[in-house]
């Protein structure tokens, strides 16, 4: 059936009350239909209706602040939200911090891959991303307030294993964003910066009744997209509506580099400048190998590419990014989850096989909290809901971990001079405590598994061992007993040999990482 050529109002007339609403795209705008999000919030202000809705995308969507499913936090429009990270979303996540509306937060792999499986008909998700975290069922079972009270996960027993099983979940309306339509319906993403799950998204909606919504560019005759460039056939669309120039972010009207289309001169290496985030970034990027296939997490992880840029050896590692940018270099800040110079873009369920498989090497990821047991958690602090995101997919396989972050929080002011660190202003806030709020890494699980992880700070290295932390190094100027363990609510063991930070992590010009790097490759 030829679908229909409407407007954005069509498309919200196709949303009976009750329904169930996926929308694609990530974070701060990649691939999101924007415009329909803007009706939908319109509507229900003008109307009243719909209401009642569930709604529900893969990645968190918004910009911190009142664009994305901000603007979604309307009482009433919603009896239920899904996601896995409400953090950028914040008008919506104080209606689900007050207990306005039912909310679950799963990790942004399990909802990636319960597309696919909801598009197959099957009943859900299984996997074992997720055990021993806050999604457990044992634990909070993925809800994010006292209101949600309905079991969507379970643990299961298949081959002698412990797996989770997500269940599937209604789809009865799916809203995309491609580039191109032709007159079929046929849609090309040539101007998009991520792929994710659109095509996941249309298959389970259609194959469940529902129905596909996409916005588009702009609009073409029938026959004249190119087969091998379409990744979505018209037969899973019901109508399509027009936004000429829309924007590829939130932040980026059009980058052909975001793009593929192009890859970006070189216009040279321009120096982030030495704070301690560069500290933390350097120090975690001494942990990656000649070859490496690599995970940035959000945050000061961001700016381990850059880090690398300037040391001259990105060429020797394949940086990834969970929304489906293999190799290149990853964007940061607003634009993250994009990238450019890649050399591949992957549909977002696709890139997730390949992390719970134990695709990648090493990860640098966040932390908000660690524990004695080497526990992270990244999603529940302050009295903001918020969600890991890809966090706990990534860090259920990987061989080599380093989550970092700064030391404390809250006002933290460090001094770096002549290659050693003094603490001018103790941050406020504890992040090394004796228990996290919520786990979304297991410290007890890694160690079972083999896994090599390290927790870096601008002052300080741990590693964890089966007794718990270790502490392995101290910046230069740091004093261990007034600076490390008087700050810390638990009680680490201290190495017995104690080394002291590189000192070139503290100075302004280049490590020279790049002299010896490839001696490296093989090191435990």
């Amino acid at each position: 059936m030829t679908p229909t050529i409407g407007t954005v109002e069509d498309a919200i007339a196709l949303v009976r009350d009750g329904a169930a609403v996926w929308v694609g795209g990530s974070g701060a705008g990649h691939g999101v239909p924007q415009a329909f999000i803007d009706a939908l919030a319109t509507s229900f202000r003008e109307t009243g209706s719909p209401r009642d809705l569930t709604t529900a995308r893969v990645v968190g969507i918004g910009d911190f602040g009142d664009v994305g499913f901000s603007q979604l936090a309307l009482p009433g429009l919603a009896r239920r939200t899904i996601g896995s990270n409400i953090g950028n979303e914040p008008r919506l996540g104080a209606l689900v911090r007050d207990g306005a509306l039912e909310a679950y937060s799963l990790p942004q792999g399990v909802l990636s891959g319960l597309c696919r499986d909801m598009a197959a008909g099957r009943p859900g998700h299984v996997t074992h991303v997720g055990l021993g975290t806050y999604v457990d069922p044992r634990q909070t079972g993925g809800r994010q307030n006292a209101r949600t009270t309905d079991d969507i996960v379970e643990v299961v027993e298949l081959a002698g294993q412990e797996w989770l099983f997500y269940h599937a979940l209604p789809i009865d309306v799916a809203v995309i964003r491609a580039t191109t339509a032709d007159e079929d319906g046929n849609l090309t993403f040539e101007h998009e910066p991520i792929l994710g799950d659109s095509l996941a998204l249309a298959m389970a909606a259609h194959n469940n009744g529902g129905v596909v919504i996409v916005q588009v560019e702009r609009l073409t005759r029938r026959g004249s997209l190119r087969p091998s460039e379409i990744r979505i056939p018209g037969a899973l669309v019901d109508l399509v509506y027009l936004v000429p120039g829309q924007r590829q972010t939130y932040l980026t009207s059009y980058s052909p580099y975001y793009s593929g289309e192009l890859r970006a001169p070189s216009t040279g290496i321009a120096r982030t400048p030495l704070d301690v985030r560069k500290v933390i970034a350097r120090r975690s990027l001494m942990e990656f190998r000649p070859g490496d296939i690599c995970n940035l997490g959000f945050g000061i992880s961001q700016q381990i590419g850059s880090v690398a840029a300037e040391e001259d050896i990105a060429g020797s590692l394949t940086l990834t990014v969970e929304q489906g940018i293999f190799g290149g270099v990853p964007a940061f800040g607003g634009d993250g989850g994009a990238g450019y110079d890649y050399q591949a873009r992957l549909e977002q369920p696709s890139m997730f096989d390949f992390y719970d498989g134990g695709g990648l090497d090493v990860a640098s990821l966040s932390f908000a909290q660690v524990d004695r047991f080497g526990n992270v958690n990244v999603h529940a602090f302050d009295e903001r809901p918020r969600g890991p995101g890809g966090f706990i997919n990534i860090s259920t396989r990987t061989a080599r971990l380093c989550f970092v972050g700064t030391f404390t929080a809250g006002g933290l002011q460090v001094a770096i001079v002549d290659g050693s660190l003094s603490i001018v202003c103790e941050g406020r806030s504890r992040k090394f405590v004796d228990a996290v709020a919520e786990i979304s890494f297991s410290g007890e699980r890694a160690v079972r598994k083999g896994q090599s992880v390290r927790y870096v700070t601008e002052r300080a290295v741990f590693e964890l061992t089966p007794d718990g932390l270790e502490l392995i190094e101290v910046a230069p100027g740091i004093d261990v007993d007034r600076d490390v363990l008087a700050h810390m609510d638990l009680k680490p063991s201290v190495s017995a040999s104690l080394a002291t930070m590189d000192a070139r992590l503290f100075a302004a010009e280049p490590m020279g990482l790049a002299d010896g790097f490839g001696d490296r490759r093989t090191a435990p």
